[in-house]
């Protein structure tokens, strides 16, 4: 079972700077309301930890990777009040609350996600790295986060139900729809203390990969075994809305398999690396969790 513990004061840094500095100068309002309670509202925080320990690896900063791995985790939370709405995945409960759109409405739920969008660009520019690397970070959110990114990962997660695709196409949406924001998180971690050449850049996109398809596995895994109150949302929610998965195509001991060689390689990967402890420990963490 995955300890958490032993990042705790990490994720409290992050959790303190969401809590008290990351809207400071917004004018308050129902919608600033609803981007808190949605961004306030636990989760693991794994993007800004991985932003976190890549600025260790580079030698960055740590005030400025917990900017822009907040940054990113607006844009993560963003998509997840939007993919809990009526017109997505029509979910009510997100982290054992109601949804944003269950709370405030689905207008506010809306607006909520499109403000923490366009704050986290904000934030990035904040950040107080070199500005050439800011332009890299601001470059780097668009990539990843839009339609060459994770928002062409959610057109295909809704175009894939009630089909038969291919276990490729699966694993297209799933490096598109999870994986892209991990390896966003990675680059921005190396961006606080060095600038990221091409070969840099693809061998922490492969660890992200990795990582990513195991996380995504290990969700599918535990949308089935797990149940509502452990994962703070409700299970089946893959069956109801008849998406494709890798559990589906390959079963349930086969896919966790799968989650174990796709983390054996990310660790694989961080072997190149010095002070890659705590990223070695996060990875096994993110693979036996049960949440």
């Amino acid at each position: 079972m995955a300890d958490f513990s032993e990042f705790a004061s990490d994720i409290k840094l992050i959790n303190d700077f969401l809590k008290n500095e990351a809207f400071e100068c917004c004018e308050s309002s129902v919608v600033l309301d609803a981007m808190n309670y949605s961004l306030k509202n636990g989760g693991k925080r794994i993007r800004p930890l991985l932003t976190l320990y890549f600025s260790e690896l580079s030698g960055g900063d740590y005030k400025s990777a917990i900017k822009l791995g907040c940054a990113l985790e607006m844009i993560h939370t963003y998509s997840l009040i939007h993919d809990d709405l009526p017109c997505m995945d029509n979910d009510d409960t997100r982290r054992g609350k109601p949804s944003c759109h269950i709370a405030y409405g689905e207008a506010n739920a809306l607006l909520a996600g499109d403000a923490l969008l366009t704050e986290a660009f904000y934030l990035a520019t904040q950040s107080g790295i070199p500005a050439e690397n800011v332009s890299l970070a601001v470059k780097c959110l668009s990539e990843f986060a839009g339609v060459r990114g994770m928002v062409m990962g959610q057109v295909l997660d809704l175009q894939f139900e009630n089909t038969e695709p291919t276990l490729s196409d699966i694993k297209k949406m799933y490096s598109l729809k999870t994986c892209a924001l991990l390896k966003c998180a990675c680059v921005l971690g190396y961006l606080t203390g060095k600038k990221v050449e091409k070969k840099e850049m693809d061998i922490i996109c492969e660890y992200a990969e990795n990582l990513g398809l195991a996380f995504q596995i290990t969700d599918d895994i535990l949308d089935i075994v797990s149940d509502s109150q452990t994962l703070g949302k409700p299970v089946g929610s893959d069956e109801k809305n008849n998406k494709p998965t890798f559990v589906k195509l390959y079963g349930l001991e086969k896919s966790k398999a799968l989650v174990n060689e796709l983390t054996n390689n990310a660790i694989s990967i961080l072997g190149s690396y010095n002070n890659s402890e705590k990223l070695i420990k996060l990875t096994l963490a993110l693979a036996s969790r049960e949440f």
